[in-house]
């Protein structure tokens, strides 16, 4: 039971941490066209150049 006296503030230190690093995210508009991305990854730079 003593475990729990430690496990419990490092969850919550990662879960904080997940949290800030999502809103940091968020803030820098890292999810504002998730379609027109996955496009460009497709086509963007694989029909420059020839298959060999």
């Amino acid at each position: 039971m003593e475990i729990l006296g430690l496990l419990i503030p490092v969850s919550l230190f990662l879960g904080g941490l997940g949290l800030v690093a999502f809103i940091w995210t968020m803030r820098h508009r890292q999810y504002d066209d998730p379609e027109g991305d996955a496009q460009r990854i497709l086509t963007k730079e694989w029909d420059d150049h020839p298959k060999p």
